[in-house]
């Protein structure tokens, strides 16, 4: 069974890639859309967290704008597919990047300090493996965790080895990605904006306390890199633009650590701007304010 889903996904990712990009785009839309009907449970999450954070939206307005989230979605991930097969340069012709003057510029000697990237759930979020394309001397890396199904596993490795972005499983590969870590101009891209579990630290975002994992406050602080919030905005059908924003301190005026509370307590409000700044780019169906119990951690 596990080899008969194999070749299926691979024969339905082999179909998506052999499409036009804003083919792809138009068919990922109408399949959100589909998932929009049919999935009530996703739905009602979504219209639920939507709702929360925006208590001046009418209740048609909450439905259009869960509507159409469901649509990018659906888009974004067939996108994710395709653009997955697709070497830097045509990508170029579908994405954008803005940056800091110190990522964009090449710098004497290559990057003095690595840098981790506090990343979400944005737009095509696949596209963050090629953050550093647009910045010189740095390579990607970033972390995974393996799925429990192998064939899916395996086509989602198949799907990302092709760029050239290093991916570590967050089960096996700590000495690995400690290792990487150690050498200079390593860029780490982490998602941030899951729940954190009973573990995580509860912060505001959009006004109420969320389980946020310490993990990218805490990769910063261990390996004194700098840290940056990136989003992935669509601006138009198959087509893209990331910002990364100014660096996030990591460190006090007196040249101390920040407690990874405040870190990510910045980090939150990066993430909660971006949102807001176009609100069905984000990934509602997740519902990032579950309960569980509250927990202190610093690096």
């Amino acid at each position: 069974m596990d080899s008969i889903i194999y070749l299926l996904g691979r024969t339905l990712i082999g179909l998506i890639q052999a499409l036009p990009l804003r083919l792809v785009a138009i068919l990922g839309r109408i399949g959100g859309f589909l998932v929009y009907l049919l999935d009530v449970r996703h739905r009602r999450v979504a219209l639920k967290n939507v709702s929360r954070c925006f208590p001046d939206k009418s209740p048609s307005e909450v439905r259009a704008l869960v509507r159409e989230n469901f649509c990018r979605i659906g888009e974004s991930y067939t996108c994710g597919i395709k653009t997955a097969s697709m070497s830097d340069h045509e990508l170029r012709k579908h994405l954008e990047f803005t940056g800091p003057e110190y990522l964009t510029q090449p710098q004497e000697g290559g990057p003095t300090r690595s840098a981790v990237i506090a990343i979400g759930h944005f737009g095509n979020f696949e596209l963050y493996v090629h953050f550093a394309q647009f910045c010189p001397g740095y390579r990607s890396i970033a972390t995974y965790r393996g799925m429990p199904q192998p064939s899916i596993n395996k086509l989602m490795k198949n799907l990302r080895n092709k760029s050239e972005c290093t991916f570590y499983d967050r089960r096996y590969d700590n000495a690995k990605l400690k290792e990487a870590m150690n050498t200079p101009g390593v860029m780490l891209g982490l998602l941030c904006d899951q729940c954190g579990g009973d573990r995580g630290l509860q912060l505001p975002f959009f006004g109420k306390n969320a389980s946020t994992s310490p993990a990218t406050a805490i990769y910063a602080l261990r390996y004194d890199c700098l840290l940056f919030p990136a989003i992935c905005y669509r601006t138009g059908l198959g087509k893209w633009r990331i910002e990364c924003g100014e660096s996030i301190p990591t460190k006090t005026d007196e040249a101390k650590n920040r407690s990874s509370e405040d870190i990510m307590r910045d980090v939150n409000a990066a993430i909660e701007a971006g949102v807001r700044k176009d609100p069905a780019n984000w990934f509602w169906v997740h519902n990032r304010w579950k309960r569980s119990r509250p927990t202190s951690e610093t690096a």
